[in-house]
């Protein structure tokens, strides 16, 4: 019922220690979670290597999006970086994923 018989492509927005903590946590990807890209703003970590995922500037995340057909983003940015006026929820990212993996099964199926 949860949609965890598939497999959901993500992206993670942030490179930073939380975003490389999520992309080397390889329990997501048991789960049908699977770590396609990782984007981020600094020059200098663009085009580094995080477990085997090339990270990207942020230039190219729209068509990345589109060409790899992902499901899910997980911004992993500091609260700081977030423009002023968005509400900002500290979530436990596993109930989260399993969540979106349950509306996106929904979804699918013609359930909305």
């Amino acid at each position: 019922i949860l949609g965890l018989d598939k497999k959901h492509n993500l992206i993670i927005v942030g490179a930073g220690h939380l975003g490389q903590a999520l992309v080397n946590y390889r329990d997501f990807e048991r789960r049908g979670f699977i770590f396609r890209g990782i984007f981020d703003i600094n020059p200098q970590i663009c085009g580094t290597k995080i477990h085997g995922i090339t990270v990207r500037p942020m230039e190219q995340m729209e068509q990345f999006v589109k060409d790899m057909e992902i499901d899910i983003a997980v911004l992993t940015v500091p609260k700081s970086g977030v423009p002023e006026g968005i509400q900002v929820e500290s979530v436990h990212l596993s109930d989260s994923l399993m969540k979106l993996s349950y509306n996106l099964s929904s979804v699918e199926a013609g359930q909305e």
